[in-house]
């Protein structure tokens, strides 16, 4: 009988130090931070390609850009011989300036 009321007693106290360890912290009225982020309103869609490109103009552009880049091999001839065409950078930075042309144009 000893060891049954000792085993109840020890029970009982292993028990009480269990819950109190868990004590709920009672929430304040409202929603948490989680729950205000997932509701939070999403952003407006954005719109792609609300503009056309101009075929013809960029068909232009790239017929120019390929005759500019054709000619740019045989001048780097040159430079590997010590020689520096004077039209090459000038050529160089029209062949940029068409390239982010089109890419603007492109992904409107």
């Amino acid at each position: 009988m000893r060891i049954f009321i000792s085993l109840v007693i020890l029970l009982a106290f292993c028990v009480i130090n269990a819950t109190r360890g868990m004590q709920v912290h009672p929430r304040p009225p409202g929603l948490s931070d989680g729950q205000k982020q997932i509701n939070k309103p999403l952003d407006a869609p954005v719109e792609y390609g609300s503009k056309v490109p101009d075929l013809a103009k960029l068909k232009q552009e790239a017929q120019e850009l390929a005759q500019l880049s054709a000619g740019i091999p045989p001048r780097i001839d040159f430079v590997a011989k010590g020689q520096l065409p004077k039209d090459l950078a000038d050529q160089l930075k029209r062949i940029e300036k068409l390239a982010k042309q089109m890419r603007s144009e492109i992904s409107r």
